[in-house]
């Protein structure tokens, strides 16, 4: 049993951004399409216990269209996914019930009170990796699907990267072929310049993944069929053709494109052609795409060639109290699991929150000074003398090259509660994980951010103005 305290940081985790996460989930997985937008309105409206008409008519739609039509089929859709009857006035606790299901191990034996009851696992890369479910079974359930495709959207050091190969490590058991590939890997003056060079470089790296012979100069003819093309055949015929497995394709940080037009355009619309190819060519279904990036996506694609409004979204929450647990544990910090002794958990975890690479910075140096005084480790933390003063001192450098953001970031931190931001000129300070979205508005993603840049921003301004 969950004590008060646990139940409360549950119910605190579970709100409308993750209800919607959820339901978005289940809905793919049980008719293989996301939520439409009046149905994310209609939850909205449900959540915050508006009638039918409100909803309605704060949406400029029919009552009718809104009472009669979308809402009963979207809590049929429900209903039949949980198996349990759902309506506008369970839908909350019907989702909160499959939600805290999903975060319990899978044995029941182990759901013991003062027990672990998160999986750990140490991937092929000799990275830990903690379960968070139902986000690994969802995307391995969906990769199985013909012509998949994911897209995993969370902000830098949130644990993408690990999420991916831990998906790919249990696909491989189902002998799927799987290739991980990340843009840090290309040149940006070579690469990233020229489609040409991109596409032959892509292809190189997807036959040297697969230990595959480079075989372009058979495949490739730039002047008769162009890059596209070329490589486009380069995949079917050669890498898809070696092998009736399904072929996993991991793509991280997609994102480092965004900044380089002549080569993002072509090569996202080829990657949403390859998506269509499989509703209609069997050879194309044994494509699996994986897809990661750090930030929304603002740059500019026609919504028919974009590969960033299809397949399956998934956004990675933070660290719930129980995988923070697991992860104190995995370090052997008594302190923070024994149930007595949380309160020292609950001082770490309001500096930090969940951040996953937060975490395990802090739980690592803890083990490895156990001297070490958590007070004053907490009065460090936000200051250059504290262990996280290089990661800090990192987002720093960013912002001083963009002066407008720190100035947004600076307003962010000073203010007392959320506050609302155009959607662009948050991007960056969402992709550097230094603020978290609440509804509409902004906030700093936790009190590390927030004491750190009060003073670091404002001792700036300080200076250019005696400048």
């Amino acid at each position: 049993m969950l004590t008060c305290s646990e139940l409360a940081m549950v119910m605190t985790n579970f709100d409308l951004k993750a209800a919607i996460n959820i339901a978005n989930q289940i809905v793919y997985i049980h008719a293989k399409r996301n939520l439409t937008d009046i149905e994310r309105i209609v939850m909205e409206g449900a959540w915050e216990r508006l009638d039918y008409d409100q909803i309605a008519a704060q949406n400029q739609y029919a009552t009718s269209y809104i009472s009669q039509d979308v809402a009963p089929k979207l809590w049929k859709l429900l209903s039949d996914a949980l198996d349990e009857k759902v309506k506008k006035s369970n839908f909350k606790s019907a989702l909160h019930r499959y939600w805290e299901t999903h975060n319990q191990l899978e044995s029941a034996g182990m759901a013991q009170p003062n027990q672990n009851r998160q999986k750990l696992v140490t991937l092929p890369s000799g990275q830990l990796y903690v379960d968070r479910p139902p986000i690994e079974q969802i995307c391995c359930e969906t990769l199985m699907q013909p012509g998949a495709l994911i897209r995993i959207k969370a902000p830098q050091l949130m644990g993408k990267t690990r999420l991916m190969e831990y998906v790919m490590t249990q696909l491989q058991t189902q002998d799927y072929r799987t290739i991980n590939l990340s843009f840090e890997l290309a040149d940006r003056r070579t690469h990233l310049t020229d489609l040409d060079r991109f596409l032959r470089w892509f292809c190189v790296n997807l036959s040297h993944e697969l230990n595959l012979p480079n075989q372009l100069d058979e495949y490739w003819d730039e002047a008769g069929m162009g890059s596209k093309v070329s490589c486009t055949t380069y995949v079917e015929e050669y890498l898809l053709a070696q092998s009736e497995q399904p072929l996993v394709l991991c793509l991280d940080d997609v994102d480092l494109l965004f900044p380089h037009p002549e080569v993002y355009e072509d090569f996202f619309g080829l990657l949403r052609s390859w998506y269509e190819k499989a509703r209609s060519r069997p050879i194309w279904q044994r494509l699996r795409l994986m897809i990661s990036h750090a930030t929304n996506v603002y740059i500019q694609l026609n919504i028919n060639q974009s590969p960033f409004n299809v397949g399956l979204p998934v956004e990675l929450p933070e660290f719930t109290l129980e995988q923070t647990q697991a992860f104190a544990a995995l370090y052997e910090l008594n302190s923070f699991t024994i149930p007595e002794n949380q309160a020292q958990l609950t001082q770490l975890t309001q500096m930090i929150g969940g951040h996953p690479y937060l975490l395990e910075q802090a739980l690592a140096h803890l083990k490895a000074h156990p001297e070490t005084d958590l007070t004053a480790f907490l009065a460090d933390a936000p200051t250059d003398a504290g262990i996280f003063s290089n990661h800090l001192r990192e987002h720093w450098l960013v912002l001083q090259s963009h002066p407008e953001v720190a100035e947004t970031l600076q307003a962010i931190v000073n203010a007392t509660e959320p506050i609302a931001l155009e959607p662009v000129k948050s991007h960056l300070l969402q992709g550097m994980g230094l603020i978290t979205l609440v509804g509409n508005r902004v906030k700093p993603r936790c009190a590390l951010y927030q004491q750190y840049f009060q003073a670091g921003l404002g001792g700036a301004n300080d200076d250019a103005q005696i400048d």
